[in-house]
């Protein structure tokens, strides 16, 4: 499963979607975010299915790779779906002593396990379309206005920035750690639980030395490089709104109005 993780990782394709300006996506994704809560029926899913499938397609992002990282949401969509589907009131369809299946928590566990994978694979979307750097400038442009408020937006965009960058070569890290553990005789698939958990260990102690490290030899470069001691920077590729990124704001809304519509079928 450790293997599997591709959340926060970039897909190098060249789509509309990759091209679009990242403030725009970053817009868009909010938006999205927001969508998934305003609506309380299944009419609404098909909306925003429609909606996320167009988006995958133009995005030429594989379906696999998408869906690869998937798997280490799996425990916290069966913890999610067990309490809702076990202790959500309404008419019951089947009881043993204590526990009992409702109607209303089968359409409750369901819902929210849908509302929780829409969540995570739209979010990624945006990973996986928009470079860190991007995704960086982005952040600095569109919180700007908090600079007269002596906000540091551009630290804060930097140091997300850098855990987003740090993502796949933790990911690779991790991999190689593996590797180098099964090699020396360790099974880190088999066993119980409790087995596991001291198996994962052996990956997560090297691991976090390796990342020290790494965050160690970047602040070096960075103060080698006078990071931090000129209040003006300038951007070697300024963002600028494009024709297709203004079109994208009316489609927001008509995305909007449908979902609010389809959310009061």
């Amino acid at each position: 499963m450790l293997r599997n993780m591709t959340l926060g990782s970039y897909y190098p394709v060249d789509s509309a979607i990759h091209r679009l300006d990242p403030r725009v996506k970053m817009i868009a994704v909010l938006i999205y975010l927001v969508s998934l809560f305003l609506f309380s029926n299944f009419y609404g899913y098909i909306a925003v299915s429609v909606f996320l499938i167009t988006v995958i397609i133009i995005s030429k992002v594989p379906v696999p790779f998408i869906f690869k990282g998937m798997k280490t949401i799996v425990f916290l969509l069966i913890f999610t779906s067990f309490f809702n589907l076990f202790f959500t009131d309404g008419e019951v369809l089947w009881e043993w002593r204590f526990i009992k299946i409702t109607y209303q928590g089968i359409y409750q566990a369901v819902f929210m396990a849908m509302r929780l994978l829409y969540l995570v694979v739209g979010s990624s979307m945006l990973t996986y379309t928009t470079t860190p750097g991007q995704l960086t400038e982005a952040i600095e442009s569109l919180f700007g206005w908090l600079k007269v408020f002596r906000v540091p937006v551009h630290d804060f965009a930097m140091m997300m920035s850098l855990a987003l960058r740090f993502i796949p070569l933790l990911l690779s890290e991790m991999n190689r750690i593996i590797d180098a553990q099964s090699a020396r005789g360790a099974d880190l698939d088999s066993g119980g639980i409790i087995k596991k958990m001291k198996g994962f260990v052996s990956i997560i102690v090297p691991l976090l030395v390796s990342a020290t490290r790494r965050a160690y030899e970047l602040g070096l470069a960075m103060e080698a490089r006078c990071y931090g001691y000129s209040s003006k920077n300038t951007k070697l590729r300024p963002l600028h709104y494009r024709i297709c990124d203004i079109m994208m704001f009316p489609l927001m809304a008509v995305y909007i109005v449908g979902i609010v519509w389809a959310g009061r079928l």
